[in-house]
């Protein structure tokens, strides 16, 4: 767990706490489930604050250990890149975005089978109330945001191999993805009342790919401070620090006009010459550092090549 970063390890932590809470309080006849699972928003049993909670309940011990494999395998490595506060954001929202869409879905299906003419319904188990059936329409699980992590991870890595049971060769990330997102939509339109609420994953994918759209065309955004556009002091730090080791180093390699040879004094022509080629260089440097600075302000990081990476990279080092 020491390795797993930081809001990855406490979502992981929260969502086993809140398992094994349900299952403890179930035999005392407290059900988390119904308390904060997300209830259709016209059953009386509704509350706001569900469609924060609803993602940390699951509905049995499978549902939770594919979920939390899935969060570690992936949340791990996109907080890694994002850090904590971006990830965090971007999880929350997502569950939230997922929730969302689930109501809408449960929405649409009251208007077009007419339960709004009904004062009951025959669930194929017996005849119960009207209010009673709207309260049971209940989703639990974090689904919907991990399904936006993969979205995310696979954004990130597009041509990155995994290999996925039981298919023995390699499949590349964005491959991975887009075949979730074909799989979640030919459920939602193919199956019914199998229990999976396919419109939240495909919701919660939904809002990660806008985000990360929004992101990649606002690269302050998510830094901490989510659009205020105050990441631009990252760069300017950057450049900054870059421009004073620069001078710092070309007062030290110079160190003056006289240093001593067999003693006697360099010629002054040879150290001007000297200085001249120092400068040059490190101009041209400067230059390509303020080139991927700006490539990174209009396009994000990921617009990097590998080159230009490592060159970030060995300049801040320096």
């Amino acid at each position: 767990m020491r390795n797993i970063p930081t809001v990855t390890r406490n979502l992981l932590i929260i969502n086993v706490l809140a398992f094994l809470a349900n299952y403890v309080l179930g035999g005392m006849g407290i059900d988390l489930n119904n308390l904060l699972g997300l209830h259709f928003f016209m059953a009386s049993d509704f509350h706001v604050w569900q469609l924060v909670t609803y993602m940390f309940m699951h509905g049995g011990f499978m549902h939770i250990v594919m979920n939390m494999f899935m969060l570690w395998m992936f949340g791990m490595v996109v907080e890694n890149v994002w850090g904590p506060k971006k990830f965090l954001f971007y999880y929350i929202v997502c569950g939230v975005g997922a929730g969302l869409c689930q109501e809408l879905a449960q929405y649409g299906s009251y208007l077009v089978e007419g339960l709004a003419h009904y004062d009951s319904v025959n669930t194929g188990m017996g005849v119960v109330p009207m209010s009673v059936y709207l309260n049971q329409l209940t989703t639990v699980g974090a689904s919907g945001a991990i399904y936006a992590v993969l979205l995310a991870f696979g954004m990130l890595f597009p041509e990155e191999r995994m290999f996925i049971i039981p298919i023995p060769i390699p499949i590349k990330a964005k491959w991975i993805v887009l075949g979730s997102v074909a799989i979640e939509l030919f459920s939602a339109v193919g199956t019914s009342n199998d229990g999976v609420a396919h419109l939240a994953h495909l919701g919660g994918m939904l809002f990660g790919f806008i985000l990360i759209k929004y992101w990649q065309r606002h690269p302050y955004a998510g830094y901490g401070d989510f659009g205020m556009n105050k990441g631009q002091q990252f760069f300017d730090r950057m450049r900054s620090n870059w421009e004073h080791r620069s001078s710092h180093s070309s007062r030290k390699d110079r160190g003056g006009n006289g240093r001593a040879w067999g003693g006697f004094t360099q010629d002054t022509n040879t150290q001007q010459n000297a200085d001249w080629d120092f400068n040059a260089r490190k101009q041209r440097e400067q230059e390509e550092i303020d080139r991927i600075l700006d490539k990174i302000r209009k396009s994000g990081y990921d617009s990097l090549s590998k080159e230009e990476k490592q060159k970030l990279f060995d300049s801040s080092r320096k």
